[in-house]
Formats: C-alpha cells, structure tokens, sequence
C-alpha cells in the first residue's frame, strides 16, 4: 500500500507563480505523496495593482494556475484570495495611506465576492506586517484585516493570515474574530511557531512550517491540533525558498517509517483538519 492511499499529506501554504515552476511543482509534490495543498494567492507581477478593482483580476491569474494544476495533477487545491498584507506599505508610498487603505478594502470585497461565488475557500493571505512599522500603516492593517474577518464571517469560511510571530499575537488575532463575530477556530496563522496548546493559540488554529524542530515542537506537547505547511514561492530565482515543495510529503514518509507520529495524528493533521476548514 502506496503512502498516499494508507494517509493524506496535506500542504497548507503553498503559492503557483505564471513564471515559476507551477503546475511542474505541483506534479513533483504528487508525485513525493502529496494529496492536496491549500494554494494561496499573492501579488502577480502580471498584474500590477494601481487601483482596488485590479485584485479581482490578479486573483484570476491564480484560479487559472489552479485550473492548469487540477487537469494535470489528482490533487485537492483549496484556493485562498485576498490583498497581501505588505502591499499596504508599498501603495502606501505611492497613493498615500488613505488611498491605499480604500484600495486594499476593494481588494478584500473581491475577496469575498469570490468565495460567495465558489471560485475561493478561504481569505488570504491577509493580516498586517511581519516586521516593526509606523502606527499608522499599524492602525490601517488592522482595520483591514477586521474588515477581512467580518467577510469572513459573512461566508462562513477560514482566514489565513500573514503577520508577526510574538507572545501575544495568537491572542490578538482572537480579540480581532470576536470583535468581528469570526469563530476562532477559523483564524489560520500562517507561519506559526510551534503554539499548538490552548493557552499558546487561543483557539487560532496553527499552520507551522514543516522543519523537522518545528515539527519535534510541536508534536512533543501532545497535541496533534495543527497543520503543517512550506509556504513553496515558486520564484524561479530562489529554488526550494521558503521550502521545497516535497517538504511535506517527505515529513509524512517519515512520521510513517519511524512511528514518531501515530497515522491517526496524520489523519487529523493532513486530513480531518484542512477538511473541516476549506469543506464547509
């Protein structure tokens, strides 16, 4: 029995780019083991965004890699959309905050308008900088990423999000969801530490990158309550950056070869999790 047909092998975060390797990455992804894949939307240098409606046609760019991906491949591609938290910043400097602010909203009502239409699962990447900022870009970000979790709320439907790593930041995502009436449970944190317990997630849900220390982490506090992730670019100049694409499957094939992960735990991880998320 082949490691694909005895358990799922799910990748939370993965981005296909029109000048990357795309639909060949996915290929060696299935090929590796991989089952399915939560493919995120980023910025398209095709489509450069000089006014709110141009998020509408950047987010067709990647329904079309995922409708390439999915006659060339048997995975399950889950797609998430919305304004990439960073391009506040960069529209900022040229539009001014204001401007930029309305523009990033029109992105996040394309956004939703998606999902109500069945073309997306989920809203992301969305969320604030990962890195210190001015208050101001601070403020906006946040009335963003509110706005991102009341349409989320709207459409029942997860948030993934893109944002800094500190003590208290899970916690500050919940207050956020329940500020916009949003089930914390639905609140994806891209790119976590290995915070899988109550008192570390708040009930924000984990997607932790595949290392093997993160991994070790986060399993090690007996808790299976997370999903894994590579966040694979797909930029031809950085190869393997953040990850490579097999990370995922090849971690599975482990976890399988030296049971230091009970297959039920795979299940949960690679399987009833995502499918409780984006199968709604």
């Amino acid at each position: 029995m082949t490691m694909t047909e005895r358990v799922p092998v799910y990748d939370n975060h993965v981005h296909m780019s029109p000048s990357g390797r795309n639909v060949d990455a996915l290929r060696e992804f299935e090929a590796a083991g991989g089952t399915g894949l939560t493919l995120v939307t980023l910025p398209h240098k095709e489509v450069p965004i000089t006014e709110g409606g141009d998020f509408a046609r950047s987010y067709e760019v990647t329904y079309s890699l995922a409708e390439r991906a999915r006659e060339a491949t048997n995975l399950e591609i889950n797609i998430a959309v919305g304004p990439y938290p960073i391009l506040l910043i960069h529209l900022a400097e040229q539009y001014g905050l204001q401007r930029a602010e309305e523009m990033m909203l029109e992105g996040m009502e394309a956004a939703g308008r998606d999902v109500a239409e069945g073309k997306a699962v989920a809203i992301g990447e969305i969320g604030r900088p990962h890195f210190p900022v001015g208050e101001d870009i601070w403020d906006a970000s946040n009335r963003v990423l509110l706005r991102g979790m009341e349409i989320a709320c709207e459409n029942d439907c997860p948030v993934i999000i893109h944002c800094e790593s500190e003590p208290d930041t899970d916690e500050s995502l919940a207050r956020i969801a329940d500020r916009a009436g949003l089930d914390r449970g639905l609140v994806v944190k891209h790119s976590s530490p290995p915070w899988v317990t109550p008192e570390e997630t708040h009930g924000v849900m984990p997607s932790i990158p595949a290392s093997k220390t993160n991994m070790r982490a986060a399993i090690g506090k007996g808790t299976d309550r997370f999903m894994m992730e590579t966040d694979y670019i797909d930029d031809p100049a950085k190869p393997g950056a953040i990850m490579s694409v097999t990370t995922v499957p090849k971690k599975v094939r482990a976890w399988l070869s030296n049971g230091e992960v009970p297959v039920e735990s795979i299940h949960r991880i690679c399987g009833d999790i995502p499918d409780s998320l984006y199968k709604r």
